[in-house]
């Protein structure tokens, strides 16, 4: 059973590691070189500490699939969100695959202020309801109000320094309000002259249809 991996110092390219089923204690400093691994089992071992052997695996960007359990750092109270918040692109851990929820519930445990953000803003997803009209959920209940802007400078204050809003929800308000548009404009160029048309017939060219659609 191998118990050190001083034999991996120079494997800079393995994408597959099975080290399953032996008795190693500590991975440290031994693995972090293998940023192309995407296959790590590591399962049936005496791994202790978590946060140490998380953070060996921290630098593989492309890991994918990893098994830690029946190691004693998986007896650990939220192990599982642990790894998953600390190692994003493990889309399989411990044979079985990390869903959504997982993540949320890893981001709202790891990270609770970037949760409630996200769930406040709801940034990168799309709302069908109008604004102003009230919304179906236990949080949005009420019909929408008149938006109270910061008095004085106030609204030239960075985003990032703090909410210049009395009200949170009207920093929110103000976002929705003031989305960015997307603007698509077609043309039927068959009825557009060409340079040389327009030579011979010496007369001023009437302005064309155009069609633009505007998204919000």
């Amino acid at each position: 059973q191998i118990q050190d991996l001083t034999f991996l110092i120079k494997n800079y390219c393995l994408t597959e590691l099975y080290l399953n089923n032996n008795e190693l204690t500590d991975i440290s400093g031994a693995l972090k070189h293998l940023r192309a691994l995407q296959i790590l089992l590591l399962h049936n071992n005496q791994l202790k500490k978590l946060d140490k052997t998380v953070k060996e695996l921290k630098g593989m960007i492309s890991l994918q699939t990893l098994n830690l359990f029946h190691n004693p750092l998986a007896q650990d109270s939220d192990y599982r969100l642990y790894v998953i918040y600390f190692l994003p692109s493990v889309q399989l851990l411990d044979r079985k695959s990390v869903t959504q929820r997982e993540r949320e519930s890893a981001l709202h445990l790891y990270n609770r202020e970037r949760s409630c953000v996200v769930q406040s803003i709801a940034f990168g997803k799309r709302v069908n309801t109008p604004l102003g009209t009230a919304v179906g959920s236990s949080r949005c209940t009420q019909p929408a109000r008149r938006l109270m802007m910061p008095s004085d400078n106030a609204h030239l204050l960075c985003s990032f320094c703090r909410i210049p809003f009395e009200n949170p929800e009207d920093a929110i308000l103000l976002r929705a309000m003031t989305r960015s548009l997307m603007e698509f404009s077609s043309v039927d160029w068959n009825k557009v002259a060409t340079c040389r048309e327009r030579r011979l017939e010496n007369k001023v060219e009437e302005p064309h249809e155009k069609l633009t659609v505007r998204f919000r």
